[in-house]
């Protein structure tokens, strides 16, 4: 009965030591992420969004809207923090109270809040990595077919559909802008855009080229086949950063949009495509039946681009987005997605890797996401 009563003395204080751990992590995060100005900036956005006239300029609204919501990711995660440490705390004073069995429970509990605590701490330590200029931003991504024929165009479709999963864990929106279909299976090009706060600052991680080894469902003969797929990631800019786009500089296609057949078959023109004539970046949209909604959508991804384009331009890093790409194809890969001889995942970057394949084509690419962005910030 004694050595029953030293363990659960040693158990209760294990987590009293877990509970004033967690008070220190708070407070340096506090200093760290600047929470009292946080708080203050956030406090004078509210009020500016209560003024009468805060929506009679609509571009500094949402500029205003959208900062709101950048400060309230660090101030929400932060407060439940702190309430969970909180409670954990009274939790343990309630299981002091208690013996035997009870007293057990009671502790179990306080433990569950502690883990509560660590995943709102994650969540801050995550935002903490997301400060970019336009990290907050939406995005717009590209995913293009490489070397391996058909087998790239399959993975092209695998891919879309693992970050179309991933949005979906993370409560984002996914919007597809145009596809150019494979041959036989897939696709070649797939633009789409993806809505939600630091979908920017997240897939940021994920630019560049995807490798992907397996047995080809396309070969009779059921030879293990390697192919490549490019990713390409662009922040959607805000109305008031300005861009100029000549008339003359210019190139407007417009072609038949695809469909489900029948009924649902197009009949006019409405899909557009925008060529850049001096960068050459080409842009589309069919998703909207009428073509000056795509043509507006397709202005929007093209603004974009091209503020990445001069940007880069002025820092003279043109290899970062446009200029000396990797080639898509052997030996320029971030990523090896391998099915066969064995199951592996690994990010040739940061050396992040898993056996999980089909949960990481499920979408679960926060853990590469999270090594990459960590990588990034102890790099600086």
């Amino acid at each position: 009965m004694a050595e029953e009563t030293k363990e659960k003395l040693i158990e209760a204080e294990e987590v009293r030591q877990r509970i004033e751990d967690l008070k220190k992590r708070s407070a340096e995060m506090a200093e760290y992420i600047k929470i009292a100005a946080r708080r203050e900036r956030l406090a004078s956005l509210e009020t500016m969004q209560a003024a009468p006239d805060f929506w009679n300029n609509q571009s500094k609204a949402r500029e205003v809207i959208a900062e709101t919501n950048a400060e309230r990711a660090y101030t929400v995660p932060y407060d439940s923090l702190l309430k969970s440490v909180e409670d954990a705390g009274v939790m343990l004073e309630l299981a002091d109270m208690e013996e035997g069995e009870a007293r057990q429970t009671a502790l179990k509990d306080t433990i569950a809040e502690c883990e509560k605590a660590d995943g709102f701490f994650a969540k801050l330590r995550l935002q903490s990595l997301l400060g970019g200029k336009f990290d907050q931003c939406n995005v717009f991504v590209k995913l293009h077919a490489g070397q391996g024929g058909t087998e790239a165009c399959d993975w092209v479709a695998m891919l879309y559909r693992m970050y179309q999963r991933y949005a979906e864990s993370q409560g984002w929106k996914v919007e597809e802008y145009d596809t150019q279909p494979g041959e036989e299976a897939g696709y070649k090009d797939v633009y789409f855009r993806v809505e939600g706060s630091y979908a920017f600052g997240m897939l940021k991680a994920e630019r560049g080229i995807h490798r992907l080894v397996r047995i080809s469902p396309f070969d009779a003969n059921k030879r293990r086949q390697t192919s490549f797929a490019s990713m390409e990631t662009v922040a959607e800019i805000n109305d008031d950063i300005d861009v100029e786009i000549k008339d003359e500089d210019l190139r407007i296609d417009t072609y038949r949009s695809g469909g489900a057949g029948g009924q649902h078959v197009n009949k006019t023109d409405s899909a557009v495509r925008l060529t850049h004539l001096p960068t050459g970046i080409v842009v589309a949209c069919q998703k909207e039946r009428s073509q000056h909604m795509n043509k507006e959508k397709a202005m929007n991804m093209l603004r974009a681009q091209l503020y990445e384009y001069y940007e880069d331009q002025k820092k003279a890093e043109m290899d970062r987005f446009y200029g000396a790409k990797s080639e898509n194809g052997w030996g320029s890969q971030i990523r090896s997605y391998v099915f066969c001889p064995y199951t592996m995942v690994k990010d040739l970057r940061t050396e992040c890797e898993t056996s999980d394949v089909n949960g990481v084509m499920d979408g679960n690419i926060q853990p590469f996401i999270e090594s990459w962005l960590q990588m990034k910030a102890a790099g600086k």
